[in-house]
Protein backbone atom coordinates (compact mmCIF):
# COMPACT_ATOMS: atom_id res chain seq x y z
CA UNK A 1 0.00 0.00 0.00
CA UNK A 2 1.20 3.36 -0.99
CA UNK A 3 1.44 6.11 1.83
CA UNK A 4 2.34 9.84 1.58
CA UNK A 5 3.20 10.44 5.37
CA UNK A 6 5.75 13.53 5.89
CA UNK A 7 9.60 13.03 7.31
CA UNK A 8 8.22 15.17 10.07
CA UNK A 9 5.27 12.65 10.57
CA UNK A 10 7.35 9.50 10.59
CA UNK A 11 9.24 11.15 13.00
CA UNK A 12 6.98 9.75 15.08
CA UNK A 13 7.82 6.33 16.06
CA UNK A 14 4.67 5.12 16.35
CA UNK A 15 3.32 6.92 13.07
CA UNK A 16 6.40 5.51 11.19
CA UNK A 17 5.83 1.61 12.63
CA UNK A 18 2.11 2.00 11.65
CA UNK A 19 3.59 3.42 8.10
CA UNK A 20 5.37 0.47 7.97
CA UNK A 21 2.64 -2.02 8.44
CA UNK A 22 0.61 -0.42 6.32
CA UNK A 23 2.96 -0.54 3.47
CA UNK A 24 2.63 -4.41 3.91
CA UNK A 25 -1.06 -4.52 2.89
CA UNK A 26 -1.63 -5.81 -0.42
CA UNK A 27 -5.15 -5.06 -0.57
CA UNK A 28 -5.81 -8.68 -1.40
CA UNK A 29 -8.77 -8.98 0.76
CA UNK A 30 -8.51 -12.62 2.10
CA UNK A 31 -8.68 -10.79 5.71
CA UNK A 32 -12.21 -10.23 4.78
CA UNK A 33 -13.05 -13.96 4.84
CA UNK A 34 -12.25 -14.27 8.48
CA UNK A 35 -13.11 -11.43 10.09
CA UNK A 36 -16.15 -11.80 12.34
CA UNK A 37 -17.90 -8.57 11.73
CA UNK A 38 -17.30 -8.83 8.17
CA UNK A 39 -18.63 -12.62 8.21
CA UNK A 40 -21.98 -11.11 10.07
CA UNK A 41 -22.85 -8.41 7.78
CA UNK A 42 -20.98 -8.03 4.96
CA UNK A 43 -19.49 -4.11 5.19
CA UNK A 44 -16.24 -3.85 3.50
CA UNK A 45 -15.58 -0.95 6.55
CA UNK A 46 -16.13 -3.49 9.03
CA UNK A 47 -13.53 -5.52 7.42
CA UNK A 48 -9.75 -5.76 8.38
CA UNK A 49 -8.79 -3.93 4.40
CA UNK A 50 -11.51 -1.55 5.56
CA UNK A 51 -10.54 -0.45 8.72
CA UNK A 52 -7.03 0.04 7.55
CA UNK A 53 -8.04 2.66 4.79
CA UNK A 54 -9.55 4.32 7.55
CA UNK A 55 -6.31 4.35 9.56
CA UNK A 56 -4.60 5.66 6.68
CA UNK A 57 -6.48 8.37 6.25
CA UNK A 58 -7.14 9.58 9.63
CA UNK A 59 -2.98 9.05 10.67
CA UNK A 60 -1.80 10.12 7.17
CA UNK A 61 -3.35 13.62 6.55
CA UNK A 62 -3.37 14.11 10.73
CA UNK A 63 -7.17 13.68 10.55
CA UNK A 64 -9.05 14.07 13.87
CA UNK A 65 -11.61 10.90 13.58
CA UNK A 66 -15.24 11.57 12.90
CA UNK A 67 -18.11 9.14 14.63
CA UNK A 68 -18.15 7.04 11.44
CA UNK A 69 -14.55 6.30 11.72
CA UNK A 70 -14.33 5.48 15.56
CA UNK A 71 -17.93 3.38 15.03
CA UNK A 72 -16.01 0.71 12.41
CA UNK A 73 -13.03 0.95 14.70
CA UNK A 74 -14.61 0.26 18.11
CA UNK A 75 -16.38 -2.48 16.25
CA UNK A 76 -13.06 -4.24 15.69
CA UNK A 77 -13.19 -6.89 18.13
CA UNK A 78 -8.79 -7.18 17.81
CA UNK A 79 -9.60 -11.31 17.57
CA UNK A 80 -6.92 -11.05 15.11
CA UNK A 81 -8.25 -13.82 12.73
CA UNK A 82 -6.90 -11.12 9.71
CA UNK A 83 -3.48 -11.86 10.97
CA UNK A 84 -3.55 -15.55 10.44
CA UNK A 85 -5.59 -15.02 7.33
CA UNK A 86 -2.98 -12.38 5.74
CA UNK A 87 -0.25 -13.36 3.51
CA UNK A 88 1.41 -10.74 3.43
CA UNK A 89 2.02 -10.45 7.10
CA UNK A 90 0.34 -7.34 8.04
CA UNK A 91 0.78 -6.69 11.68
CA UNK A 92 -2.93 -5.52 12.34
CA UNK A 93 -2.82 -5.90 16.20
CA UNK A 94 -0.13 -2.81 16.29
CA UNK A 95 -2.06 -0.92 13.68
CA UNK A 96 -5.82 -1.11 15.61
CA UNK A 97 -3.90 -0.54 18.74
CA UNK A 98 -2.57 3.00 17.51
CA UNK A 99 -5.59 3.81 15.66
CA UNK A 100 -7.67 3.67 19.34
CA UNK A 101 -4.87 5.80 20.84
CA UNK A 102 -5.24 7.80 18.63
CA UNK A 103 -9.17 7.66 18.83
CA UNK A 104 -9.07 8.05 22.35
CA UNK A 105 -6.55 11.52 22.39
CA UNK A 106 -8.10 13.35 20.17
CA UNK A 107 -11.97 12.27 19.54
CA UNK A 108 -14.79 12.95 22.04
CA UNK A 109 -17.46 10.80 22.95
CA UNK A 110 -20.97 11.27 24.12
CA UNK A 111 -20.76 11.49 27.32
CA UNK A 112 -22.69 7.77 28.33
CA UNK A 113 -20.10 6.62 26.29
CA UNK A 114 -17.28 8.10 28.31
CA UNK A 115 -19.02 7.46 31.64
CA UNK A 116 -19.44 3.66 30.56
CA UNK A 117 -15.35 3.33 29.51
CA UNK A 118 -14.24 5.23 32.88
CA UNK A 119 -16.19 3.04 34.75
CA UNK A 120 -15.17 -0.21 33.26
CA UNK A 121 -11.22 1.06 33.65
CA UNK A 122 -11.59 1.45 36.95
CA UNK A 123 -13.81 -1.32 37.69
CA UNK A 124 -12.53 -4.52 35.97
CA UNK A 125 -8.80 -4.52 37.02
CA UNK A 126 -9.78 -4.03 40.76
CA UNK A 127 -11.03 -7.00 42.80
CA UNK A 128 -12.48 -5.84 45.31
CA UNK A 129 -14.67 -3.36 42.69
CA UNK A 130 -15.02 -6.36 40.58
CA UNK A 131 -16.95 -8.12 43.86
CA UNK A 132 -18.79 -5.48 44.66
CA UNK A 133 -20.28 -4.54 41.10
CA UNK A 134 -20.93 -8.16 40.91
CA UNK A 135 -22.95 -8.23 43.83
CA UNK A 136 -25.08 -5.46 42.50
CA UNK A 137 -24.95 -6.93 39.34
CA UNK A 138 -27.36 -10.02 40.69
CA UNK A 139 -29.53 -7.76 42.79
CA UNK A 140 -30.28 -5.62 39.41
CA UNK A 141 -30.43 -8.45 37.17
CA UNK A 142 -34.30 -8.48 36.37
CA UNK A 143 -33.98 -4.96 35.34
CA UNK A 144 -31.61 -5.68 31.97
CA UNK A 145 -34.51 -5.84 29.88
CA UNK A 146 -35.49 -2.47 31.42
CA UNK A 147 -31.90 -0.86 30.70
CA UNK A 148 -31.86 -2.55 27.14
CA UNK A 149 -35.45 -0.70 26.07
CA UNK A 150 -34.57 2.63 26.92
CA UNK A 151 -31.14 2.36 25.26
CA UNK A 152 -29.33 1.57 27.64
CA UNK A 153 -27.61 -1.76 25.79
CA UNK A 154 -24.21 -1.72 27.75
CA UNK A 155 -25.75 -1.91 30.98
CA UNK A 156 -27.99 -4.48 30.37
CA UNK A 157 -25.41 -6.76 28.82
CA UNK A 158 -23.15 -6.33 32.11
CA UNK A 159 -26.04 -7.27 33.93
CA UNK A 160 -26.95 -10.60 31.81
CA UNK A 161 -23.21 -11.53 31.84
CA UNK A 162 -22.52 -11.35 35.80
CA UNK A 163 -22.70 -14.96 37.25
CA UNK A 164 -25.86 -16.22 38.63
CA UNK A 165 -25.06 -17.72 41.34
CA UNK A 166 -23.16 -16.85 44.54
CA UNK A 167 -19.71 -15.85 43.73
CA UNK A 168 -17.01 -17.71 44.93
CA UNK A 169 -15.41 -16.63 48.43
CA UNK A 170 -12.60 -13.96 48.00
CA UNK A 171 -8.87 -14.82 48.01
CA UNK A 172 -7.02 -14.66 50.98
CA UNK A 173 -4.78 -10.72 50.80
CA UNK A 174 -2.52 -10.31 47.59
CA UNK A 175 1.05 -10.74 48.41
CA UNK A 176 3.87 -12.89 47.61
CA UNK A 177 3.29 -16.71 47.88
CA UNK A 178 5.34 -19.57 47.29
CA UNK A 179 3.89 -23.29 46.32
CA UNK A 180 6.30 -25.54 47.13
CA UNK A 181 6.64 -28.64 43.93
CA UNK A 182 6.09 -32.15 44.98
CA UNK A 183 9.13 -34.25 45.00
CA UNK A 184 12.22 -33.13 43.64
CA UNK A 185 12.19 -29.63 41.94
CA UNK A 186 12.22 -29.65 38.29
CA UNK A 187 11.36 -26.42 37.38
CA UNK A 188 10.47 -22.32 38.82
CA UNK A 189 7.73 -20.43 37.10
CA UNK A 190 5.39 -17.30 38.27
CA UNK A 191 2.04 -17.86 37.67
CA UNK A 192 -0.12 -14.14 36.77
CA UNK A 193 -3.00 -14.22 38.77
CA UNK A 194 -4.89 -11.96 36.91
CA UNK A 195 -7.45 -9.61 37.34
CA UNK A 196 -10.68 -11.20 36.60
CA UNK A 197 -10.31 -14.89 36.96
CA UNK A 198 -9.96 -15.15 41.06
CA UNK A 199 -13.26 -13.07 41.09
CA UNK A 200 -15.05 -15.20 38.91
CA UNK A 201 -13.33 -18.73 38.94
CA UNK A 202 -10.46 -18.40 41.36
CA UNK A 203 -10.72 -22.55 40.12
CA UNK A 204 -8.58 -22.02 37.06
CA UNK A 205 -5.60 -20.74 38.72
CA UNK A 206 -5.73 -23.02 41.70
CA UNK A 207 -5.81 -26.03 38.85
CA UNK A 208 -2.90 -24.31 37.19
CA UNK A 209 -1.33 -24.57 40.53
CA UNK A 210 -1.83 -28.06 41.24
CA UNK A 211 -1.12 -29.59 38.10
CA UNK A 212 2.45 -27.56 38.23
CA UNK A 213 3.17 -28.57 41.73
CA UNK A 214 2.06 -32.00 41.13
CA UNK A 215 4.96 -32.67 38.16
CA UNK A 216 7.63 -30.67 40.26
CA UNK A 217 7.34 -27.33 39.24
CA UNK A 218 7.32 -24.50 41.45
CA UNK A 219 4.63 -21.80 41.26
CA UNK A 220 5.61 -18.60 42.63
CA UNK A 221 2.96 -15.39 42.86
CA UNK A 222 4.60 -12.36 42.96
CA UNK A 223 3.99 -9.68 45.16
CA UNK A 224 2.73 -6.19 43.08
CA UNK A 225 1.41 -8.10 39.72
CA UNK A 226 -1.82 -7.39 38.69
CA UNK A 227 -3.79 -6.37 35.80
CA UNK A 228 -1.99 -7.21 32.21
CA UNK A 229 -3.36 -3.55 31.29
CA UNK A 230 -4.96 -5.77 28.24
CA UNK A 231 -8.56 -4.21 29.03
CA UNK A 232 -7.60 -0.53 29.17
CA UNK A 233 -5.35 -1.09 26.11
CA UNK A 234 -7.78 -2.17 23.76
CA UNK A 235 -9.70 0.89 24.82
CA UNK A 236 -6.89 3.15 23.69
CA UNK A 237 -6.31 4.14 27.45
CA UNK A 238 -2.49 4.08 27.11
CA UNK A 239 -1.02 5.48 29.76
CA UNK A 240 -2.79 3.55 31.99
CA UNK A 241 -2.13 0.01 29.98
CA UNK A 242 2.00 1.24 30.53
CA UNK A 243 1.56 1.81 34.10
CA UNK A 244 0.08 -1.65 34.87
CA UNK A 245 2.84 -3.30 32.72
CA UNK A 246 5.83 -1.46 34.59
CA UNK A 247 4.13 -2.96 37.63
CA UNK A 248 4.45 -6.36 36.68
CA UNK A 249 7.41 -6.50 35.06
CA UNK A 250 8.74 -4.89 38.43
CA UNK A 251 7.33 -7.47 40.30
CA UNK A 252 8.71 -10.30 38.28
CA UNK A 253 12.02 -8.66 37.73
CA UNK A 254 12.09 -8.85 41.48
CA UNK A 255 11.34 -12.75 41.11
CA UNK A 256 13.96 -13.51 38.64
CA UNK A 257 16.18 -11.57 40.84
CA UNK A 258 15.58 -13.54 43.73
CA UNK A 259 15.44 -16.94 42.89
CA UNK A 260 15.16 -17.41 39.00
CA UNK A 261 12.15 -18.43 36.65
CA UNK A 262 12.16 -20.68 33.81
CA UNK A 263 8.13 -18.98 32.71
CA UNK A 264 5.90 -16.87 33.39
CA UNK A 265 2.36 -18.13 33.22
CA UNK A 266 -0.63 -17.19 32.42
CA UNK A 267 -4.01 -18.52 31.68
CA UNK A 268 -6.34 -16.16 30.61
CA UNK A 269 -5.24 -16.01 27.05
CA UNK A 270 -6.32 -12.16 26.56
CA UNK A 271 -3.96 -11.33 29.04
CA UNK A 272 -1.14 -13.60 27.53
CA UNK A 273 -1.50 -12.29 24.35
CA UNK A 274 -0.77 -8.64 25.82
CA UNK A 275 2.29 -9.86 28.40
CA UNK A 276 4.21 -11.27 25.25
CA UNK A 277 3.62 -7.56 23.53
CA UNK A 278 4.98 -5.63 26.28
CA UNK A 279 8.60 -5.84 24.84
CA UNK A 280 7.04 -3.97 21.59
CA UNK A 281 4.68 -1.64 23.93
CA UNK A 282 7.45 -0.03 25.50
CA UNK A 283 10.33 -0.21 23.70
CA UNK A 284 10.63 3.09 23.23
CA UNK A 285 10.90 3.34 27.59
CA UNK A 286 15.06 3.64 28.26
CA UNK A 287 14.16 2.61 31.66
CA UNK A 288 11.70 -0.54 30.78
CA UNK A 289 13.03 -2.02 27.10
CA UNK A 290 14.85 -4.78 28.07
CA UNK A 291 12.93 -5.60 31.20
CA UNK A 292 10.13 -5.54 29.07
CA UNK A 293 11.55 -7.65 26.41
CA UNK A 294 12.96 -10.11 29.18
CA UNK A 295 9.84 -10.58 30.47
CA UNK A 296 7.79 -11.29 27.55
CA UNK A 297 10.15 -13.47 26.18
CA UNK A 298 9.47 -15.52 29.34
CA UNK A 299 5.64 -15.17 29.02
CA UNK A 300 3.98 -18.86 28.47
CA UNK A 301 0.55 -19.78 28.39
CA UNK A 302 -0.14 -22.51 30.75
CA UNK A 303 -1.10 -25.08 27.58
CA UNK A 304 2.18 -24.12 25.72
CA UNK A 305 4.30 -24.26 29.36
CA UNK A 306 2.14 -28.12 29.87
CA UNK A 307 2.79 -28.96 26.42
CA UNK A 308 6.34 -29.46 27.19
CA UNK A 309 6.00 -31.51 30.37
CA UNK A 310 5.24 -35.63 31.08
CA UNK A 311 2.12 -35.53 32.51
CA UNK A 312 0.91 -38.15 33.98
CA UNK A 313 -3.05 -39.29 33.85
CA UNK A 314 -4.67 -41.23 36.14
CA UNK A 315 -7.90 -42.32 34.15
CA UNK A 316 -10.27 -40.29 35.55
CA UNK A 317 -12.25 -38.73 32.58
CA UNK A 318 -14.36 -41.44 31.48
CA UNK A 319 -14.07 -40.41 27.63
CA UNK A 320 -15.73 -36.82 28.48
CA UNK A 321 -16.44 -35.67 25.02
CA UNK A 322 -15.26 -32.26 24.92
CA UNK A 323 -15.74 -29.51 22.74
CA UNK A 324 -12.72 -27.14 22.24
CA UNK A 325 -13.38 -23.91 21.20
CA UNK A 326 -10.10 -21.72 20.60
CA UNK A 327 -9.56 -18.45 21.66
CA UNK A 328 -9.07 -15.82 19.75
CA UNK A 329 -6.15 -14.75 21.73
CA UNK A 330 -4.76 -18.16 21.70
CA UNK A 331 -5.16 -19.08 17.98
CA UNK A 332 -4.66 -15.71 16.15
CA UNK A 333 -2.65 -13.44 19.09
CA UNK A 334 -0.42 -16.31 20.31
CA UNK A 335 -0.41 -18.94 17.62
CA UNK A 336 -1.48 -21.81 19.89
CA UNK A 337 -3.49 -23.78 18.57
CA UNK A 338 -2.73 -27.42 18.43
CA UNK A 339 -1.09 -28.01 22.22
CA UNK A 340 -4.02 -27.46 24.14
CA UNK A 341 -6.17 -30.22 21.61
CA UNK A 342 -3.48 -32.89 22.13
CA UNK A 343 -3.19 -32.39 26.04
CA UNK A 344 -6.95 -33.16 26.13
CA UNK A 345 -6.50 -35.79 24.14
CA UNK A 346 -3.47 -37.57 25.95
CA UNK A 347 -5.51 -37.13 29.09
CA UNK A 348 -8.32 -39.66 27.70
CA UNK A 349 -10.73 -36.78 26.93
CA UNK A 350 -12.64 -37.27 23.24
CA UNK A 351 -11.79 -33.74 21.88
CA UNK A 352 -13.80 -32.07 19.04
CA UNK A 353 -13.06 -29.33 17.08
CA UNK A 354 -16.10 -26.65 16.71
CA UNK A 355 -17.20 -25.96 13.36
CA UNK A 356 -16.08 -22.19 11.99
CA UNK A 357 -13.37 -22.42 14.86
CA UNK A 358 -11.33 -19.51 13.66
CA UNK A 359 -14.66 -16.86 14.70
CA UNK A 360 -14.50 -14.72 17.52
CA UNK A 361 -17.38 -15.67 20.09
CA UNK A 362 -17.83 -12.00 20.65
CA UNK A 363 -16.32 -11.62 24.05
CA UNK A 364 -13.06 -10.06 23.23
CA UNK A 365 -12.65 -8.02 26.86
CA UNK A 366 -14.65 -5.52 27.31
CA UNK A 367 -16.85 -5.96 23.56
CA UNK A 368 -19.77 -8.00 24.80
CA UNK A 369 -20.08 -4.86 27.25
CA UNK A 370 -19.54 -2.04 24.68
CA UNK A 371 -21.26 -4.07 21.20
CA UNK A 372 -23.33 -5.78 22.73
CA UNK A 373 -25.67 -6.50 19.63
CA UNK A 374 -22.90 -8.10 17.54
CA UNK A 375 -20.92 -9.83 20.63
CA UNK A 376 -24.69 -11.56 21.03
CA UNK A 377 -24.74 -12.73 17.34
CA UNK A 378 -21.44 -14.21 17.42
CA UNK A 379 -21.93 -15.68 20.95
CA UNK A 380 -25.05 -17.37 19.28
CA UNK A 381 -23.44 -18.66 16.30
CA UNK A 382 -20.49 -19.74 18.46
CA UNK A 383 -22.95 -21.88 20.95
CA UNK A 384 -24.70 -23.17 17.71
CA UNK A 385 -21.84 -24.35 16.30
CA UNK A 386 -21.35 -26.53 19.74
CA UNK A 387 -24.76 -27.77 20.29
CA UNK A 388 -24.07 -29.51 17.06
CA UNK A 389 -21.45 -32.05 18.43
CA UNK A 390 -23.43 -32.69 21.57
CA UNK A 391 -20.35 -32.45 23.60
CA UNK A 392 -20.58 -33.01 27.36
CA UNK A 393 -18.47 -30.04 28.46
CA UNK A 394 -16.89 -27.24 26.58
CA UNK A 395 -13.21 -26.56 27.13
CA UNK A 396 -11.34 -23.10 25.86
CA UNK A 397 -7.96 -21.23 27.80
CA UNK A 398 -10.03 -17.25 28.54
CA UNK A 399 -12.11 -16.70 31.03
CA UNK A 400 -13.70 -14.11 29.08
CA UNK A 401 -14.79 -16.80 26.73
CA UNK A 402 -15.92 -18.94 29.53
CA UNK A 403 -18.34 -16.32 30.84
CA UNK A 404 -19.43 -15.32 27.37
CA UNK A 405 -20.16 -19.28 26.07
CA UNK A 406 -21.53 -19.68 29.61
CA UNK A 407 -24.18 -17.20 29.23
CA UNK A 408 -25.70 -18.59 25.76
CA UNK A 409 -26.08 -22.27 26.80
CA UNK A 410 -26.52 -24.95 29.29
CA UNK A 411 -23.33 -26.93 28.68
CA UNK A 412 -20.79 -27.04 30.89
CA UNK A 413 -17.75 -24.30 30.32
CA UNK A 414 -14.37 -25.01 32.13
CA UNK A 415 -10.83 -23.84 31.49
CA UNK A 416 -8.79 -26.52 29.81
CA UNK A 417 -6.08 -26.78 32.97
CA UNK A 418 -9.01 -27.59 34.89
CA UNK A 419 -9.61 -30.64 32.92
CA UNK A 420 -5.80 -31.27 33.20
CA UNK A 421 -5.71 -31.32 36.66
CA UNK A 422 -8.80 -33.41 36.76
CA UNK A 423 -7.00 -36.24 34.77
CA UNK A 424 -3.87 -35.93 36.61
CA UNK A 425 -5.54 -36.40 39.80
CA UNK A 426 -7.02 -33.43 40.99
CA UNK A 427 -10.60 -32.40 41.87
CA UNK A 428 -13.29 -32.37 39.33
CA UNK A 429 -14.37 -29.47 37.80
CA UNK A 430 -17.23 -27.98 40.10
CA UNK A 431 -19.14 -27.15 36.53
CA UNK A 432 -18.88 -30.96 35.77
CA UNK A 433 -20.31 -31.89 39.50
CA UNK A 434 -23.49 -33.91 38.90
CA UNK A 435 -22.84 -34.29 35.25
Amino acid sequence: MQTLFTLAQLADPQVAESERILRTCVHCGFCTATCPTYVLDGDELDSPRGRIYLIKDMLEYDRRPGPEVVKHIDRCLSCLACMTTCPSGVHYMHLVDHARQRIEATYVRPWRDRWLRALLARVLPDDARLRGALRAARLARPLAGLFAAVGLKPLAAMLRLAPRGSLPPAAAPSGRRVVAAEGVRKGRVALMAGCVSPVIRPSINTAATAVLTRHGIEVVLADGEGCCGSLVHHMGREQDALAAARANIDAWTGEIAAGGLDAILITASGCGTTVKDYGFMLRGDSAYAAKAARISALAADISEYLAGLELNPVDESGGLIVAYHSACSLQHGQKIARQPKDLLCKMGFVVKDVPEGHLCCGSAGTYNILQPDIARRLRDRKVGNIEKLAPDAIATGNIGCITQIAAGTAIPVVHTVELIDWATGGRKPEALLGS
